[in-house]
């Protein structure tokens, strides 16, 4: 069987290395080109990945007309999400965006409505799917070991969208005040701050791990520091039928999470009616308390196997097999956190509680 011939197009955010590099060492998938308008934003995959130069375009029809590909990874600016996706589902093929899913729940219909008229599939990345403690947080909610999920907790964040490069390589402070003034991720118009960064993985997992069930209500404040046009802090109030959940957000965390674990610790607190999951990003165990070890226990965080350890390798085993998408990847199960970040954004510009239509 030939390998499925993958693309990169648009480099502006810097997960497309990392999920580059995650397509050339998958034994099922090639590389067969990349593409950006600025040919410096692709010069570290170039190096990484040892591409020739006829595989690396400008111009993404060019691109996609010359390489054919099975699979189109997407990383344009959030606002840009549905232009690149319609573009590029003009070519018949599977399309891998980078979360968020959308700036807009218009942005995202018009995502879903470009794939589903060809019958190609659409998968979003969150990247914290393919966290096993996170993972293995929803097995234990599966298996009922904390009753059925009444509270989501999150906090996400990072000391900010420029302080790394992608595979996670550090940055300088006088390299990230130089861009800071130039990048999109703090342009209102191309979606940028915290709120459209991060909620969408609380939002978003937070459905999947409350299977599918969407808040009545959402009320959310952001702060934006003097002289920037984007939020660097959010917290969301979610109000559902069980209860009331909270979703935070933070750009300018004094650590990194992947380094140092945060103080808030960037991850999950699940609420059960039979008891509670600790699940912090990058841990090597979570936290369970039940009636039997209401002091809590430490559960060791499952081994993850392919196809479950990355987005790459999800996709392509649907893309062989042709089995459906689940969880976070699919668009039902992002549409839902978009229409929670959409009444979120809607409420901190508005000062009022806002709520989402029944489900």
């Amino acid at each position: 069987m030939k390998p499925l011939r993958v693309v990169g197009v648009n480099f502006a955010h810097m997960h497309m290395g990392d999920n580059l590099r995650m397509a050339a060492a998958h034994p099922d998938c090639e590389v067969v080109g990349i593409c950006d308008e600025s040919p410096a934003t692709m010069q570290d995959a170039v190096a990484d990945l040892k591409l020739p130069a006829e595989r690396i375009f400008t111009d993404y029809r060019q691109c996609l007309e010359s390489t054919r590909p099975d699979l189109a990874i997407l990383c344009p600016p959030t606002a840009e999400h549905a232009l690149w996706t319609e573009r590029v589902a003009e070519y018949d093929v599977a399309v891998m965006i980078e979360k968020p899913f959308a700036a807009s729940l218009a942005d995202a219909d018009r995502m879903i409505a470009a794939v589903e008229g060809r019958g190609q599939l659409l998968a979003v990345n969150w990247p914290l799917t393919w966290s096993p403690p996170h993972r293995t947080a929803k097995r234990l909610i599966d298996e009922g070991r904390i009753g059925t999920l009444l509270q989501v907790h999150y906090y996400g964040g990072n000391r900010g969208p420029l302080w790394h490069t992608a595979h996670k390589h550090e940055r300088t402070a006088e390299q990230v005040a130089a861009e800071k003034p130039t990048s999109w991720f703090y342009q209102r118009a191309h979606g940028g701050g915290s709120m459209l960064d991060y909620l969408g993985y609380g939002a978003t997992l937070g459905t999947w791990l409350m299977d599918g069930r969407r808040p009545l209500d959402v009320t959310a404040m952001v702060d934006r520091p003097a002289g920037l046009e984007v939020d660097e802090q959010s917290v969301t109030i979610a109000r559902y039928e069980t209860g009331l959940s909270k979703f935070e957000t933070r750009w300018g965390t004094f650590t990194d999470p992947w380094t140092h674990q945060t103080q808030p610790r960037c991850g999950f607190i699940l609420v059960g009616e039979a008891g509670t999951i600790a699940s912090a990003d990058y841990a090597e165990s979570i936290q369970l308390q039940t009636a039997e070890h209401p002091a809590g226990v430490a559960v060791p965080c499952d081994k993850l196997a392919p196809p479950y350890q990355n987005p790459v390798q999800n996709v392509v085993a649907c893309l062989r097999e042709g089995a459906a998408l689940a969880g976070p990847l699919t668009p039902a199960i992002s549409r839902i956190g978009q229409e929670i970040i959409d009444a979120a954004v809607q409420s901190a510009q508005s000062g009022r509680t806002v709520s989402l239509p029944a489900g």
